[in-house]
């Protein structure tokens, strides 16, 4: 996706989550668009566009299931797989920050960019995906394992809901760059909608098999993967899949309006805006207490020629360095 933008215009419908419900379909939903704060994660760290791509769609997809949180907490998207990203990490904090980081190996990407294999699946190749809440203890931490097999991010996701939640879902991610008069620029998008009908008996599976049905028999299945044969899901579900990327990614379209489009013969209500922002979490204390939790031995194995100990944030790459006798004066005045 090429083209300008106007600034301040742009950055008033950027970075912000819309919330909203289709009543007459029985689905709710959020839309997402990502501006300086993914091109800010993407910039940062100088990732080739592929692996920019893939980062992106995980930022969007983060930020669309971790604003749905409704406590102080923390919702982290990971994945560990073998492909040429062997992981990503999405960190978002409740109700609005978050932060992101990829791996990779540049070889085994050049040679994925040869041979043409630059879809999401290729780049993850197989492993897992894990999906974490955590509240703030071990009693109120949960976490939810996808298989990765090559597929999209999209498709990891509703994998996620039909295991984890088993809520009929379908997602839309997108992610591209614009040239503006500072240069270019990343953006990312997405859209989630759920069916959440009142009515519990709506959402029972309709492809159960007869099981001793007589041979050749016809059997009739649902059309929806989630088992799900529901006029107005079927209808929901189709309008999701006409979305284009670039419809995520314009800078000049507003959620609301998108919405409007896909929805305005049944009528979509949106609610207030969730502003989000990028920031780490790192800060010269949390770093000192990490190396405080580090061995005797290992810490003096961490001094550099010149003294010091230097940690640079993988998240932000901030680089905090100290003296041995920073750590260790510390720790014995803890003690």
């Amino acid at each position: 996706m090429d083209g300008t933008d106007s600034g301040a215009e742009v950055s008033a419908l950027d970075d912000r989550v819309v919330p909203f419900t289709v009543p007459d379909l029985d689905v709710r939903g959020r839309v997402v668009r990502l501006g300086s704060s993914i091109d800010t994660i993407l910039a940062r760290h100088g990732y080739p566009d592929a692996v920019a791509r893939v980062l992106g769609e995980a930022a969007a997809l983060t930020v669309l299931l971790g604003t749905a949180l409704k406590f102080e907490g923390r919702f982290q998207l990971q994945t560990k797989s073998d492909g040429p990203i062997s992981m990503l990490v999405v960190d978002f904090n409740a109700p609005d920050v978050y932060r992101a980081v990829a791996h990779f190996d540049a070889e085994r990407l050049a040679e994925a960019e040869a041979a043409g294999l630059l879809s999401t699946g290729d780049l993850l190749g197989e492993g897992h995906l894990a999906m974490t809440v955590d509240q703030g203890s071990v009693a109120t931490r949960y976490q939810g394992l996808v298989a990765l097999t090559r597929q999209s991010l999209e498709e990891a996701a509703h994998q996620y809901f039909r295991q984890s939640e088993q809520i009929p879902s379908r997602v839309r991610l997108g992610v591209g760059s614009i040239v503006t008069g500072q240069g270019r620029q990343w953006r990312a998008g997405g859209l989630l909608v759920q069916f959440m009908p009142h009515s519990i008996d709506r959402l029972r599976a309709a492809d159960i098999h007869p099981g001793d049905a007589p041979q050749g028999h016809e059997i009739l299945t649902a059309s929806d993967p989630d088992g799900i044969d529901d006029d107005a899901w079927t209808e929901a579900r189709s309008l999701v899949e006409t979305i284009e990327d670039h419809e995520l990614l314009d800078p000049l379209l507003e959620s609301e309006r998108l919405l409007y489009r896909l929805f305005h013969e049944r009528g979509a209500r949106v609610f207030e805006p969730v502003l989000v922002r990028e920031e780490c979490r790192c800060s010269r204390e949390r770093v000192l207490g990490m190396l405080r939790g580090f061995s005797p031995e290992d810490r003096k194995a961490m001094v550099a020629d010149d003294g010091q100990l230097a940690v640079t944030c993988e998240f932000c790459s901030r680089r905090y360095v100290f003296t041995p006798g920073e750590v260790e004066d510390g720790m014995s005045a803890e003690a």
